[in-house]
């Protein structure tokens, strides 16, 4: 088997699909998916490994699929056992890394590369300060504080750590996701950490400003109005 047809790019990243995964593993399509699904239930961070999407069959009929970075192939496949198992998952690894590899020229400069440019005095330093925050995604500090003002976000509302809403898993996880389906939408990415710095500030008073659709709201507010089991 062609080790390219295991890992593709999608939207800047090296992934594979559930239907690969499925094809490659000699598993059913639909247990591939139980099983990613049995991870969405559990799993706060289940949006930066994994996108649901609709791919059409042989038959021109739509049907439901995951792509997956290399983390959640990683914990999708760490039930598969078998040597033939190992065997795949091995090429999955160098799929990986290759496809990766190839990826480095597009990703988002390094410091070291902005402070290339600016030392090269560019007659044009104004353009490449603007190339610069298009294509850079947010350093780690800001990344880090983008997360916690994300996770205070949650914690409000849901109405507090000691809130029933807040230790409930599913409602915490369901409101996570909301609040990630809204993000993407909004500013058209895939992960958090690859926002432009330049959406930065709008990022935040994205987050600041958000509430959770109707019908979890009320969700919400039923868990909180029930009495914690002693």
């Amino acid at each position: 088997m062609n080790d390219n047809e295991l890992v593709i790019m999608h939207d800047q990243q090296a992934v594979t699909t559930s239907l690969q995964v499925a094809n490659n593993f000699e598993k059913l399509h639909k247990n591939v998916l139980r099983d990613i699904d049995a991870l969405k239930r559990d799993l706060l961070n289940f949006e930066q490994m994994f996108i649901e999407s609709m791919e059409q069959d042989s038959y021109g009929r739509d049907r439901r699929i995951y792509y997956m970075n290399r983390d959640g192939f990683s914990l999708l496949a760490m039930g598969f056992t078998g040597k033939q198992a190992l065997q795949f998952k091995l090429k999955y690894i160098d799929a990986f890394n290759k496809m990766e590899k190839q990826l480095q020229q597009q990703k988002p400069l390094t410091l070291p590369e902005q402070i290339q440019i600016i030392a090269k005095g560019y007659e044009s330093l104004s353009e490449d300060v603007k190339d610069i925050k298009e294509r850079m995604g947010l350093p780690g500090n800001m990344a880090h504080a983008f997360t916690k003002k994300r996770n205070a976000k949650i914690i409000t509302v849901l109405g507090g750590k000691d809130a029933n809403a807040y230790c409930d898993k599913n409602i915490r996880s369901k409101t996570y996701r909301a609040l990630f389906s809204s993000y993407r939408e909004t500013f058209d990415q895939d992960r958090y950490n690859d926002l432009p710095m330049k959406d930065y500030d709008k990022a935040v008073d994205f987050i600041n400003n958000w509430y959770p659709p109707f019908e979890l709201q009320q969700e919400i507010q039923r868990v909180n109005a029930q009495l914690a089991i002693m």
